[in-house]
């Protein structure tokens, strides 16, 4: 009997030992920049080294979506004012969140983010926070703060769903990555299975005009960014065969030369912006529309066919960054092949994603409209 006591005993206390075990052994991850990063045991304050990385992590959050983060970049409050200021109606604590710097990497202040004593940093590999040859990596480093780079913007169809899964182990909210992931794959498939049965030469030439009349030159997207959104969706994206990056300026002669089929232009202006697209919450599509129609004729553009011929469109530019672009897709996909998918609704995913994983604010005002009449 005793012996029988002990064995149990022993294997019982063998078995705590080697959970204990388990438990003590951090889990490792590899990163977006290919670093091997050891997650810690528990995170309850997260630093984004880009504000706008709010938008993912929006996603893993539920209900609370600001009551982990210990500090953030600026970008996301200066540059989209519109969904900074909904989500201050319902949290006005997003005010106190320490800003690390403003929109810039050369803004960041090292010494301020290694006194938010963050357990966690997630970093983009571009944009406007702290790159990867950044110093402040190693000083994180050197302060046993965890740093993982994520990616949502330079490669977003092929680093999404990783990115997610990163972000979901990193910052211990598996499950929501997991069904968010499904989410995505889900709706995506919509689209990319009818594009596969789509030969190249039923394919349009669409023209990005990013940030539309906001900044001086013509500025689009090459092979990545939203250029491989139009590709995912049924177009031709011409600005690949213009620029070697993923974004860049464009001559406009240059444009006008490929003779685009469909012009898709961007921008995030609040409904007082003095120049540019008009999109966010607080933008009606009447507003949305007409900052389009101005905005699409500037300069020459309103030379170009697809702006004669009413194929001329506009949406939310932040969409560039943030695993939201599902949506996009989606709506590009209809203005691209509109015979295709003319049963797919967009608004209504939309919709299903703000249910599903943004329960803490509800949808409002316009991200995409055409010149035309609909939607």
């Amino acid at each position: 009997m005793v012996q029988r006591w002990l064995k149990h005993t022993g294997i019982a206390l063998a078995c705590a030992m080697g959970l204990v075990a388990v438990q003590a052994h951090a889990l490792t991850v590899t990163d977006l920049a290919g670093r091997k990063v050891e997650l810690p045991k528990k995170v309850d304050r997260i630093l984004l080294g880009e504000g706008r990385l709010f938008y993912s992590l929006a996603l893993l959050e539920g209900d609370k979506p600001v009551a982990r983060i210990a500090g953030w970049q600026g970008d996301f409050r200066q540059l989209d004012p519109q969904t900074y200021g909904q989500y201050r109606a319902k949290f006005p604590e997003i005010d106190k969140i320490p800003l690390i710097g403003k929109t810039s990497e050369a803004s960041v202040s090292g010494e301020k983010v290694v006194s938010l004593r963050p357990d966690i940093a997630v970093f983009s590999l571009a944009g406007h926070g702290p790159s990867v040859h950044n110093p402040l990596v190693k000083q994180l480093e050197a302060a046993k703060i965890p740093v993982i780079f994520v990616d949502f913007r330079l490669k977003p169809m092929e680093n999404t769903v990783t990115s997610m899964r990163l972000m979901g182990k990193a910052l211990q909210r598996e499950a929501q990555a997991e069904k968010f992931i499904r989410f995505y794959e889900q709706n995506m498939k919509l689209v990319t299975d009818t594009v596969k049965t789509i030969p190249a030469a039923q394919r349009p030439k669409a023209f990005l005009d990013l940030r539309a009349g906001a900044m001086d030159g013509i500025y689009t997207a090459g092979k990545g960014s939203l250029g491989e959104m139009v590709e995912a969706a049924g177009g031709s994206n011409i600005g690949s065969g213009l620029l070697s990056t993923e974004i860049g300026e464009v001559n406009l002669e240059k444009v006008i030369a490929t003779n685009p089929a469909v012009y898709i232009a961007t921008g995030a202006g609040t409904p007082d912006a003095k120049l540019g697209l008009k999109f966010g919450p607080d933008v009606s599509a009447d507003v949305a529309r007409a900052a389009l129609k101005a905005t699409s004729t500037r300069a020459q553009l309103g030379a170009l066919g697809a702006v004669r011929n009413g194929k001329s469109y506009g949406a939310w530019h932040h969409f560039y960054n943030t695993p939201y672009h599902v949506v996009l897709v989606q709506q590009f996909a209809k203005w691209l092949q509109p015979a295709a998918f003319a049963k797919l609704d967009p608004q209504a995913t939309w919709a299903a994603m703000y249910k599903d994983f943004l329960p803490a604010v509800t949808p409002q005002g316009t991200y995409w409209v055409d010149a035309g009449d609909g939607r």
